[in-house]
């Protein structure tokens, strides 16, 4: 990113922010503001002045009509719900649909709840079909129903292969607008028909070249129509090799496909070579996003959650992965409660055991990082997953010989006893390599069983170097020290 491009962005979040601040200055202002049953106020009240005549919320209307959507966005899901949706209130209704693809599932909720039937159609009308499959999930049925109806006949066959396809394929992420052309014309003929476009569809660096039957036979890309003779046929010009994506492929494989051969656009295609729809760079960073910020979120038992949300809840949204570690935590304190009297006979043991799991699963975090990103790439397969096995659990030995003796000589300094310091080694040495099959074999299980290999594996982990941490050293120390 050139350094133009990094000042334009900062001036971008800049605005943002001040427009932020602008508009809290103007709601703590207008704190009279009336708001009907739906906590939505008449637009056209404010603007002609019949019932306030504070000119700031003028401004405020200004402001918002000149701001993106992606803007509006970011700025709705840092205000409290009660100002949001006033401000939501006062933003063209022409960009409603634009926003609500913008922001979080959870402040979406949010906002469409304050809408009415009329306004969502309004608002999804104005979309593509590709980006109303993507707001279909949070519509009513009703409203689903009324938008469908309105549509061309194509945009309803769009429509219906959009949701068709489940969450996380290329299916539901391609979208429709792309440019076709046949293989036996003139690169003149081309830019002709280009020409008589409204405009070209976002991110077209290619163009799809089909017979009459749709089916793709190569791509004519942007610079090569440009360079080349106009006389020159399209099937002189383009170019055979084609990365392409099948509808049913998943999005994560196409994401890396896209970086690993700088893809701007490519088609996808069905079983009999018939083009359907194309995947976008901008499709690409769409998902690595939702599923970065998705995987940030599972790996500590969240779902999408609003920030400014009741309190009631964001707390269900927190109890299930709670109540999975407080049964893995009772677990742990019944394995204690099995050596009592060792712990009673050597109160030591009850400050080291803590240092065995916490290492183990330090360790153990380090293999599944690795397994899952390799995961991701599809590194893993059943010819090497064996060899990496015996490498991680290798290398857990050489790091429980090395750090268990580091641990084991400071244990006896400290207290002593040098079958103490002993102990210390073998039990950091057994549950490193406890840590390290764990981590290897639970992603691989999640991912056989379709589950996301990077949610529930830290916490499988945990309670299994907890557990068995606990169970090691105090079995340990029973057997030799007590």
């Amino acid at each position: 990113m050139s350094d133009i491009d990094v000042t334009n962005t900062r001036s971008r979040v800049d605005t943002v922010q001040q427009c932020l601040e602008d508009i809290k200055v103007i709601l703590e202002n207008n704190q009279h503001i009336e708001l009907d049953s739906r906590g939505r106020r008449t637009l056209t009240q404010v603007l002609s002045g019949e019932s306030y005549q504070d000119q700031s919320l003028i401004k405020l209307q200004e402001r918002l009509d000149s701001m993106h959507p992606a803007d509006i966005a970011a700025m709705l899901e840092q205000l409290p719900l009660d100002e949001r949706l006033i401000v939501w209130n006062f933003i063209p209704s022409d960009v409603d649909g634009d926003v609500l693809l913008e922001v979080s599932d959870a402040v979406r909720e949010t906002l469409i709840a304050d809408m009415n039937t009329q306004e969502l159609v309004a608002a999804t009308e104005q979309l593509d079909a590709d980006e109303i499959a993507d707001l279909a999930p949070n519509l009513p049925e009703e409203v689903i129903a009324d938008v469908f109806s309105s549509l061309s006949e194509e945009e309803r066959l769009q429509l219906k292969a959009a949701l068709s396809y489940p969450e996380g394929t290329v299916g539901a992420l391609m979208d429709f607008e792309m440019v076709t052309v046949r293989e036996d014309v003139a690169l003149d003929v081309v830019m002709r028909y280009l020409r008589r476009l409204e405009r070209l569809p976002p991110n077209t660096d290619k163009l799809f070249v089909v017979d009459r039957r749709e089916v793709l036979k190569g791509v004519l890309s942007i610079s090569d129509l440009i360079v080349a003779a106009p006389d020159a046929q399209v099937c002189d010009v383009m170019s055979s090799d084609i990365v392409t994506f099948n509808p049913d492929r998943d999005a994560e494989s196409a994401a890396h496909a896209f970086e690993r051969y700088d893809l701007v656009s490519a088609p996808v295609v069905d079983a009999h070579s018939r083009i359907v729809g194309r995947m976008t760079i901008t499709d690409i960073v769409d998902y690595i996003r939702e599923d970065a910020e998705q995987e940030s979120l599972g790996k500590v038992g969240l779902r999408d959650e609003d920030l400014f949300s009741s309190v009631w809840k964001s707390a269900k949204n927190r109890w299930l992965w709670l109540a999975v570690n407080l049964g893995t935590a009772f677990f742990a304190s019944r394995v204690i409660g099995l050596f009592e009297h060792s712990i009673e006979k050597l109160v030591a043991l009850a400050a080291l055991m803590p240092i065995v799991a916490a290492i183990a699963g330090n360790s153990g975090n380090q293999t599944v990082a690795l397994i899952v990103r390799a995961l991701a790439f599809e590194e893993i397969n059943k010819s090497n997953a064996k060899g990496l096995l015996r490498k991680e659990l290798s290398i857990a030995l050489v790091n429980g010989v090395l750090w268990g003796s580091v641990a084991g000589t400071f244990a006896w300094l400290l207290y002593g006893n040098i079958a103490l310091g002993f102990v210390m080694l073998g039990a950091m040495l057994l549950n490193l390599i406890v840590g390290a099959g764990v981590g290897m074999l639970v992603p691989l299980f999640l991912q056989k069983m379709g589950r996301d290999p990077a949610i529930g594996s830290s916490v499988l982990l945990t309670f299994s170097t907890d557990s068995m941490g606990f169970l090691i050293f105090l079995g340990l120390a029973t057997v030799f020290l007590v």
